[in-house]
């Protein structure tokens, strides 16, 4: 299994930026398809964005994100990015980057996801 860690959250305003990163380590991350998920307070975990294994690789969005997230990867530095634009405040919560060989776990499966980071906060003020 990889380990993964998150950076890049924080508080940002209405209509503002950010960039996540979900940084691995541990053998072969070119191997692992990667996703970023979201748990907002008082509700579940809910499913963003996945790539598959390779950098430039196909990629999926939920359609909440669609259109203003954007997730790459560079197999290099065995990072996962989330280009997050257009904030609003609905999309405060905790992000966290999940992992697995499996990219059908990624997007349809995420109890079977074999390795998970421990989330970044992102706040987005009205």
């Amino acid at each position: 299994q990889v380990q993964l860690v998150e950076s890049g959250g924080g508080l940002v305003q209405t209509g503002g930026s950010l960039t996540l990163s979900c940084t691995a380590s541990g053998p072969s991350f070119s191997t692992y398809a990667v996703g970023w998920f979201r748990q907002p307070p008082g509700k579940e975990r809910e499913f963003l964005a996945s790539i598959s294994r390779r950098s430039g690789g196909s990629t999926y969005y939920a359609d909440a994100v669609k259109g203003r997230f954007t997730i790459s990867r560079d197999n290099a530095k065995n990072t996962v990015y989330l280009q997050m634009n257009s904030l609003k405040p609905e999309d405060t919560a905790v992000y966290t980057c999940g992992a697995d060989t499996i990219l059908h776990n990624i997007i349809m499966n995420h109890k079977a996801i074999t390795s998970w980071g421990q989330g970044t906060q992102v706040a987005v003020s009205s």
